[in-house]
């Protein structure tokens, strides 16, 4: 199966999709927020340099917030792909672990290019199914394992 990367540089290369106009390359410093949580956007995100943390909210029952990481980005991921289909608020924060170069796609562009280009469109959508399919199957891991913890941290497990 293609990568998503490989797609993406295809549609990059394309003389129908602009550098500038459909896309950019930006550089990112160590701690600097690329995203927020609860920002408004509609830009799709492909890491091409360094490495990217993101981390979401929990609000704890005394008021207090804590902010864990939920995965580490590397060369080559994507980050933002559900702007694509809603416009929702961002559902996380990403922040550069070391310098970074994002290139960040404008979804609303995009959208428009991948009209014109049934072919490229489908190669993306099917790459993006997988990307968004093993993020699912990690998130299914990580809150079994979060229940796991609970269960044993209550005491409920020696009932089950």
């Amino acid at each position: 199966m293609e990568t998503m990367q490989s797609i993406l540089k295809e549609i990059l290369a394309h003389p129908d999709f602009r550098e500038g106009k459909e896309w950019r390359r930006r550089l990112f410093h160590p701690n600097e927020v690329v995203v927020r949580e609860g920002e408004a956007g509609r830009s799709l995100f492909l890491l091409e340099t360094g490495e990217l943390r993101v981390s979401g909210r929990v609000q704890l029952e005394d008021s207090r917030r804590v902010c864990p990481g939920l995965c580490d980005l590397a060369p080559g991921e994507v980050f933002g792909e559900l702007t694509l289909f809603d416009s929702a608020p961002r559902t996380a924060t990403v922040t550069a672990l070391c310098e970074a170069t994002v290139v960040e796609i404008d979804g609303p562009a995009l959208d428009r290019f991948l009209e014109r280009h049934p072919q490229l469109g489908y190669r993306l959508l099917r790459s993006l199914y997988g990307v968004l399919a093993r993020r699912l199957r990690r998130a299914d891991r990580q809150l079994e394992g979060l229940i796991g913890w609970g269960l044993r941290a209550r005491r409920i497990d020696r009932f089950l």
